[in-house]
């Protein structure tokens, strides 16, 4: 009986303390998610280029093969208009919303021309844009994002030192700016 209530105490205490640990390590962890780090790269609205190392904001880059560029956004006010256009081999372009759940992904293969021109925004936004639809978004890909925050992560290939400069461009270039409709 009494290994039977040590056991028991046993298991309870290892509980405890588990869940103690647990819960005081969260601070630790809850700043290290995706969006949280890319928002640290800086202002919302900008694609920001990765390194090979690891920047301030602990992200980096780590294909020798692709270059890649995150911007984080807020669509809560106004749609943001994500562009890019170029000479490389290949570009894809993902987006996530605040909890990392992929909302949208494209490549060159599946865009207009080659070029990346997409429209994130609201439910209710991208109703009133398609009532009244811009010239300027005539050839956009219109996405409705179902969360107002999120990063998007463009990457381009650089299968050999001849195109870097390209793949640079490419993305240095790229926009990822607040849509304006008046």
């Amino acid at each position: 009986m009494f290994r039977f209530v040590f056991a028991i105490l046993t298991g309870i205490f290892g509980a405890a303390l588990l869940h103690i640990v647990i819960i005081l390590s969260l601070p630790h962890f809850s700043d290290r998610d995706a969006y949280t780090r890319v928002s640290d790269e800086g202002d919302e609205n900008h694609f920001y280029m990765l390194d090979d190392k690891d920047d301030e904001a602990g992200l980096s880059n780590t294909d020798p093969y692709i270059r890649t560029a995150v911007c984080a956004f807020d669509i809560e006010d106004k749609p943001v208009h994500l562009i890019a256009k170029g000479k490389v081999p290949f570009w894809s372009l993902a987006v996530y919303d605040a909890a990392s759940n992929e909302v949208f992904s494209m490549s060159d293969r599946t865009s207009v021309g080659g070029a990346l021109d997409l429209l994130l925004a609201s439910p209710v936004q991208l109703t009133g844009i398609r009532k009244a639809l811009p010239p300027a978004l005539a050839q956009s890909i219109l996405v409705e994002v179902p969360r107002a925050q999120g990063y998007a992560v463009l990457r381009t290939m650089a299968p050999q030192t001849s195109f870097d400069d390209a793949a640079r461009e490419f993305l240095t270039e790229a926009g990822c700016d607040e849509f304006d409709n008046n």
